[in-house]
């Protein structure tokens, strides 16, 4: 019974050791995992430290201020960019203008020149010197003298021969009985044949025949006949030129009529 009594604590002892071998790993494993988390925990405090935190926002601080700087410079070269096409444009705009105020002049001269060409001319073979002898010898009143000279002043010298012919209409109803109603018939006679107004030219033309001793009435022939001839009347110009050849056979205005009867 003793026997088998130390039998039974012998395989109790057995049995503690064996459990004691094997149970005793099992601290040795916990103590591995604590060590493990905590090395992790410390990791996860470290990145979320306030250090780090500041360092981040730095980080986004510094790379919104480069990205601003970037900006600013794109739009300031933008901004120069339209200083230089805006300056261009005004640049062109001012060329433009005189391009077309200098096209305007030219027009002006061109049309200028063409109603010079096509427009017939005043015949101003009676200088001033013979226009100023004339008058002397037919009027001796100063002030009418002075207005019929102003009017052929606007012919002879200025060119002006609308304002002639408004100031020898003037002359005629001022000095219905002048002696110089025929050399102002004379000129009105010329101002509107250059005008083309050829019915109102032969009118005042017409009037200087009535006046037989008029210096101005043998060239009036001669216009008449001019006149004659636009309208497609070639007897009856011929007439004016025969006329003119028979009462004036010696005169300027004669040579004139042998050229148109050629």
């Amino acid at each position: 019974m003793f026997s088998n009594f130390k039998r039974v604590m012998t395989l109790t002892l057995l049995a503690s050791a064996a459990g004691s071998v094997s149970a005793a790993p099992a601290p040795v494993s916990t103590l591995n995992l604590g060590s493990s988390s905590a090395g992790s925990s410390g990791q996860v405090a470290a990145a979320g430290s306030p250090q780090s935190e500041i360092q981040r926002l730095q980080r986004l601080i510094e790379s919104r201020n480069q990205f601003n700087l970037q900006l600013q410079q794109q739009v300031s070269n933008m901004s120069q960019e339209i200083s230089q096409l805006r300056g261009q444009v005004e640049v062109n705009s001012h060329q433009m203008q005189q391009m077309l105020t200098r096209q305007r002049e030219l027009f002006i001269e061109l049309d200028k020149l063409r109603s010079q060409v096509n427009a017939p001319k005043i015949d101003t073979t009676t200088t001033a010197q013979q226009e100023s002898h004339d008058t002397a010898a037919f009027s001796s009143n100063a002030t009418e003298q002075e207005a019929y000279q102003k009017a052929i002043d606007l012919i002879l010298n200025k060119r002006d021969y609308k304002g002639a012919i408004f100031a020898l209409q003037n002359f005629q109803k001022d000095y219905p009985d002048s002696k110089l109603t025929p050399n102002a018939n004379y000129w009105l006679g010329q101002l509107y044949f250059a005008d083309q107004e050829f019915d109102k030219s032969a009118q005042n033309f017409e009037a200087v025949l009535k006046f037989k001793d008029s210096p101005k009435r043998a060239d009036s022939l001669v216009k008449l006949g001019d006149i004659a001839k636009q309208n497609k009347n070639t007897k009856k110009a011929k007439a004016y030129y025969e006329q003119v050849l028979k009462e004036y056979p010696n005169s300027a205005s004669a040579q004139l009529a042998k050229e148109r009867l050629k």
